[in-house]
């Protein structure tokens, strides 16, 4: 890396391009990266649901879960799996190796599952499979109160707020708590059934048939092919009335002549109240690899939009905000990263009590943090605690570099007598196998880090690397423009002679006794010249 010095004293050009290069990469970078409150990680767990609605758990455990876990048995890389079967519902949970990539294994997942499909209960809806994933939980919750009706609440919230909030920036899903939706309930009367001699399977069986739209085909004309739809949907309540379950004598039999149909809500299987008032929560979760601060604002932004059409007697309430909780822990650890920038330039002042050579190695700081964000930006990872975490520990590190360099090249220049672009190129060269050892070892320790296996190592991945590029960009500024300011920048003390040392020795001529005199030695007045040191020397001395 000497050679390197040498070429940036000698081309001072080519050590600005370098370190320009840096920053300008990392300044873009910065602007690209994602904001979170933890490193994304990838858990190697798979959820699989099935429902199947009215269905007894010992019914639901018998054709449902253990059918699936027969065919889930045989997927590689399974370290455990549990189930839970409950009424209505079916959950198969399986945990694999953390070997195991969590993308095939959820492909494996669905081949499996698509093997099964026809072995479940008809009645049964198809099962789904869900990976573990920490961006599943609400970045973002409201809750909607009015004095009215539960259902008429969510059919207002769903199509004033929650459709309008699905096509913001960013936005992977919308979701209710507490809502209500409507529901067509039918009431037979067991004593007309038995009369009639209609099992209940019937007129089951008779309202999904006469309630679905099935493919009408295609009808030609000319050159043209027309698509035909077959309008059996019923969409009002009256219509199931007239829906024919049987023949009896000659006679239809209708849902009206056995029972009684009428609309209300879905049993709730979730309740919410603000203020003591019945309201529903709206929930938003965002896609995968989101900027979570800015999908927060895209959302709020179509809420003031939205809030202003809505009826009067209807408040909006913001209930969990997790950007506030994000954007205050970014903010302590940037005011501690600059602080820290500041009182380490400040520490460097008082030993050296040079303006001139506390900004060279200062001037470290701030390159090799803002190029460790291109690095952040080109590994995948986000602005997030751990990654702000390594910025901040490593203001203390990346100045070492440079400070060891410097003070070798002041070295030269007080005690040797160079003239500070020689003493730049030797300094760097009899200290930069030292100093590269030194980054080395660093490296050695952090990099590891970010090799680490387990669930702890995906998480602290990005701390052990983003470390690592703070420090490589610090070994690589020390050797390029620390030595490239320090020989224009550092003065020879007063009183020297040009050329001292290595260069021309300067003769001087005493006028009293005619000897030649060598130069006195500048120690006392440079290299002792930091108010810590004198305090220092003047206590052990």
């Amino acid at each position: 890396m000497q050679w390197l010095a040498e070429i940036c004293v000698h081309r001072p050009v080519f050590a600005t391009v370098i370190v320009l290069f840096l920053t300008v990469v990392g300044g873009f970078s910065f602007f690209t990266l994602g904001v979170d409150r933890f490193p994304k990680i990838d858990l190697p767990t798979v959820s699989v649901r099935t429902t199947n609605s009215g269905a007894a758990p010992e019914e639901i455990e018998t054709e449902i879960t253990d059918v699936i876990e027969g065919a889930l048995n045989t997927v590689p890389g399974v370290e455990e799996m549990r189930s839970s079967s409950s009424r209505g519902s079916s959950n198969v949970t399986l945990t694999f190796n953390l070997e195991k990539d969590p993308d095939v294994a959820f492909q494996e997942i669905q081949q499996k599952l698509s093997t099964v499909t026809g072995r479940l209960p008809e009645s049964a809806d198809p099962p789904v499979a869900q990976k573990a994933d920490p961006d599943s939980q609400p970045i973002l919750m409201y809750t909607v109160s009015a004095p009215r009706d539960v259902m008429e609440l969510t059919e207002q919230v769903e199509n004033l707020i929650q459709e309008r909030i699905e096509s913001a920036d960013g936005v992977g899903e919308v979701f209710m708590w507490g809502s209500r939706t409507p529901q067509v309930q039918i009431n037979v009367n067991p004593d007309r059934l038995r009369a009639f001699n209609i099992p209940v399977t019937e007129v089951s069986a008779a309202i999904r048939s006469q309630n679905q739209e099935l493919p009408g085909g295609n009808i030609i004309e000319g050159q043209r092919t027309l698509g035909v739809r077959t309008m059996s949907k019923l969409t009002k309540v009256e219509q199931f009335n007239d829906i024919v379950i049987a023949t009896r004598n000659g006679f239809p039999i209708k849902i009206k002549d056995i029972g009684s149909v009428q609309k209300t809500g879905g049993e709730p299987s979730s309740a919410a109240s603000l203020d003591g008032v019945t309201s529903v929560s709206v929930g938003v979760r965002k896609q995968a690899g989101a900027n979570t601060i800015a999908v927060i604002n895209n959302v709020k932004g179509r809420m003031e939009s939205i809030i202003p059409n809505l009826p009067s007697d209807m408040k909006v309430a913001v209930i969990r905000d997790q950007s506030e909780f994000i954007q205050n822990s970014l903010h302590a650890i940037e005011e501690h990263l600059v602080l820290g920038g500041l009182f380490a330039a400040i520490v460097v002042f008082l030993f050296l009590w040079n303006f001139r050579s506390t900004i060279i190695a200062a001037l470290a700081i701030p390159v090799s943090i803002i190029a460790a964000f291109a690095a952040i930006a080109a590994l995948g990872y986000s602005l997030n605690q751990m990654t702000m975490l390594a910025l901040t520990l490593m203001v203390g590190i990346v100045i070492d570099d440079a400070i060891v360099v410097l003070e070798n090249i002041y070295r030269f220049v007080e005690e040797k007598g160079m003239n500070p672009f020689q003493a730049a190129i030797e300094g760097t060269r009899e200290i930069g196998l030292a100093v590269l050892a030194t980054t080395l070892s660093l490296l050695a320790v952090f990099i590891p880090v970010g090799f680490m296996t387990g669930i702890v190592g995906r998480f602290m991945s990005s701390f052990g690397l983003t470390a690592a590029a703070a420090i490589a960009v610090s070994l690589i500024v020390s050797f390029t423009l620390t030595p490239m300011l320090a020989a224009r920048w550092i003065k020879r003390p007063k009183g020297e002679a040009e050329g001292y040392g290595h260069g021309d020795a300067a003769i001087e001529e005493d006028n009293d006794d005619g000897e030649i005199g060598n130069r006195k030695s500048q120690i006392e007045n440079d290299s002792k010249a930091g108010w810590f040191y004198r305090k220092i020397d003047g206590t052990y001395t």
